[in-house]
């Protein structure tokens, strides 16, 4: 496989075609948005530069990375000639049973379609295709560039064939693919996201306050990153699509979404990407001005 189409130019997006034109692969980055495009392209630039300073590429590597690169806004014009897509669009059901129907009308019959997402079933995508051996989820983890780990999900009908190439085609890209089976959140969704969830209700029931919960977490288990602060990276809109996907693929009430977080979405304060989460990034900076309102709403439930 030498060219590869990715759907989608936001943070995971452009990481993965980061990736991909690193490695010598020729990618089309498709977007329905020009600006996107360009914001993309620089923050590939932008990423490739810290390369750079740190000696683990040089600048003629930089040129070569993004000169593998080009840029669509339709998806006919990026995806007619791909030997595999990566879809890395919304973490959106319909969003993405729609774009892997358009996919498998303009791809050449052997174009394997793989699709970034967190927790959304595989053979439920596959399904809508008259390809579904050739259907693959390939889940990077953020950031891109810097995270070792590809989970490669395995459909119902996923074909040996094309399970061993994802694989190998992944250690190309200097990654550990790990095969998984595909059921709900997979493995590091189906860990990760009660593990958030319950750091949220230990908020909310006001055991602790923000700082505390991630300092125990990273001090006392040796996480890089407390679970509040890494639902604020992730979004927390996410993290809520997630846990509804867990909830309603296993039935289970242990997987229902804390109210505070429902709250914190439906007010728009979902993390970094809005400036405000569990903490404020609205400065450039983090703080804990928002923690401590958490903190006082909790303690006034308790009381």
């Amino acid at each position: 496989m030498k060219n590869i189409t990715v759907i989608g130019s936001g943070t995971m997006g452009n990481g993965i075609a980061h990736v991909f034109a690193q490695f010598g692969y020729s990618v089309s980055l498709v977007d329905i948005s020009e600006p996107a495009l360009q914001k993309a392209l620089a923050t590939i630039a932008k990423n490739i530069d810290r390369q750079v300073a740190k000696g683990t590429v040089t600048e003629a590597d930089k040129a070569a990375t993004l000169a593998n690169i080009k840029t669509f806004t339709k998806l006919e014009d990026g995806a007619k000639n791909a030997d595999l897509v990566v879809e890395a669009a919304s973490e959106n059901v319909n969003v993405k049973l729609s774009i892997f129907k358009q996919l498998d009308e303009i791809c050449p019959p052997n174009t394997i379609l793989a699709s970034n997402t967190s927790s959304i079933s595989i053979t439920q995508i596959a399904a809508v295709t008259k390809r579904p051996d050739k259907v693959i989820g390939m889940h990077f983890m953020n950031p891109v560039p810097v995270m070792k780990l590809i989970e490669v999900i395995r459909g119902y009908s996923t074909s040996n064939e094309v399970c061993s190439l994802i694989m190998e085609t992944s250690k190309k890209l200097n990654k550990i693919p790990t095969e998984v089976n595909d059921y709900p959140g997979f493995v590091a969704n189906k860990i990760l996201m009660p593990m958030i969830n319950e750091a949220i209700i230990t908020l909310h029931e006001g055991t602790a306050g923000v700082e505390e919960i991630d300092t125990v977490m990273k001090l006392g288990m040796a996480h890089p990153m407390g679970p509040l602060q890494l639902a604020d990276f992730i979004g927390l809109d996410v993290c809520l699509n997630i846990l509804k996907v867990l909830q309603d693929g296993y039935g289970n009430p242990k997987y229902a979404p804390c109210p505070l977080l429902v709250n914190m979405v439906t007010a728009g304060h979902l993390g970094v990407k809005s400036g405000k989460g569990f903490y404020d990034y609205s400065g450039g900076t983090k703080d804990l001005v928002l923690a401590e309102r958490f903190k006082k709403q909790s303690s006034n439930v308790l009381a």
